[in-house]
């Protein structure tokens, strides 16, 4: 049986258990329709020129877990970031955890998405927001049709969230073959700030495939502060689809550090429709063998007086393939935008492979736009020099490339996670660094 032969035969028997939401019932068909249509996306289509998902779709994936799995908090704790304070909402094998998880309606909504999809509390949010920004695209309308679960967060007027949020959804391995569907929403509303930190982990060497979904909706002067931590085990493929919208003076930053997992596909969309926005893409890759990860950007300034920032710094060794697809489009109306994207890639390794395709596209006269890639080595001098003061080559090497990171690095606003990350670069590049950056 195809994937897609799969995928429709198990939607029939989804499709009678979930919704009691007619609006939500009636998106899934559409969706699933649509899936019907466009199917896995391919390599003839330009955007996925670099990137073949014909090596993550040719399993027959347990779509539902079969039971319920039973895990501690010392089982998941070093993959929290258990050193601060913070709401958690954790699923595992995509059923939530209450055990695990610290939720709220205090002033604010932190939840899960089946609750504010099936409870008439929240049908005006849902219908306002739910599925508004999701392009029609083949895994898009596989989440849309699949998903019943994942975070519900809703940030009312001038509310500033004092903890960050931390998303986790864990794999325990008791599939053979997993696939989930992850879907959050969330609001901001005007004045507020929230930190969110996302992850998605599995806890055996079993085949899982996540193809998560995301929408945030950022209302005038809110900012949303994400962090996604990727650094999987070599037998997980995640593909996350994120839309931002952004409203009058908000700021949105997306923090993308990738270093695990077998393929990983980050397709990030800002949509600025306000004045005075300001969007932050960042991003860390460093993988080695046969990883692939893709980062497929845009920012759509569709409005005048307005920023985008894109950093990407990467690293790969081995045979590892690397993909930086990133676009700016500035609609005619949207002057005096400042647009600056920028990818840097070291290839550590002569076998190593990276596409990049930065892309301007300016339908505007008075904007100042900047774009930039360079691929190359570690500088051989820099190298030469600092083993001339008495640093091994190892360590050398490792230096060079925490300074090749730094700049992302910098702009990361929670002490922990940035902790937390430095160590990880520092495993990632076998080597042990005596300080923080």
């Amino acid at each position: 049986m195809s994937f897609k032969d799969h995928i429709l035969s198990s939607f029939i028997a989804l499709e009678n258990e979930v919704d009691t939401n007619s609006y939500v019932h009636n998106l899934r068909s559409e969706a699933i329709n649509e899936f019907e249509k466009l199917g896995i996306p391919q390599r003839k289509e330009e955007t996925y020129k670099y990137t073949s998902l014909k090596s993550v779709f040719n399993k027959e994936y347990s779509l539902f877990p079969k039971k319920e799995s039973a895990i501690s908090y010392s089982d998941i704790k070093k993959y929290l970031v258990h050193q601060i304070d913070s709401y958690r909402v954790i699923f595992i094998d995509g059923i939530y955890s209450s055990h695990l998880s610290q939720t709220t309606h205090d002033k604010f909504d932190v939840c899960l998405m089946s609750s504010a999809l099936n409870n008439p509390k929240y049908s005006d949010v849902i219908k306002e927001y739910y599925n508004r920004l999701a392009v029609k695209d083949g895994l898009v309308s596989l989440n849309t049709a699949f998903a019943k679960e994942g975070a519900y967060i809703n940030i009312g007027k001038n509310i500033v969230v004092e903890k960050p949020i931390e998303i986790v959804y864990f794999s325990t391995g008791n599939e053979d073959q997993l696939m989930t569907q992850p879907r959050n929403l969330v609001v901001a509303g005007e004045n507020s700030q929230v930190q969110i930190i996302e992850r998605h982990q599995s806890l055996s060497d079993n085949a899982v495939l996540t193809n998560s979904v995301t929408e945030i909706f950022s209302a005038k002067r809110a900012l949303v502060d994400w962090y996604k931590i990727q650094n999987d085990h070599l037998s997980a493929s995640l593909i996350d689809h994120t839309f931002v919208e952004q409203k009058d003076n908000s700021e949105v930053r997306i923090h993308t550090f990738s270093f695990g997992g077998k393929l990983t596909r980050n397709n990030l969309n800002f949509y600025q429709r306000g004045e005075h926005c300001n969007s932050v893409l960042n991003g860390v890759t460093i993988i080695e063998g046969k990883q692939h990860v893709d980062h497929s950007t845009l920012v759509h300034h569709t409005a005048p007086n307005c920023e985008s920032f894109q950093e990407y710094k990467q690293i790969f060794d081995e045979r590892a393939v690397g993909v930086f697809n990133g676009k700016v489009l500035v609609d005619k109306i949207a002057q005096k935008i400042n647009a600056y994207q920028q990818n840097n890639n070291i290839l550590v390794s002569d076998t190593a492979t990276i596409n990049a395709k930065p892309q301007l596209e300016i339908f505007a006269d008075d904007v100042r736009c900047s774009h930039g890639c360079t691929i190359g080595q570690l500088d051989d001098e820099a190298l030469f020099y600092m083993q001339s003061r008495g640093i091994p080559k190892k360590e050398a090497r490792a230096l060079l490339m925490f300074a090749f990171a730094n700049s992302v690095l910098e702009s990361v606003k929670i002490p922990e996670i940035k902790s937390r990350i430095t160590k990880l670069i520092a495993k990632k590049l076998g080597v042990e660094i005596g300080f923080d950056l």
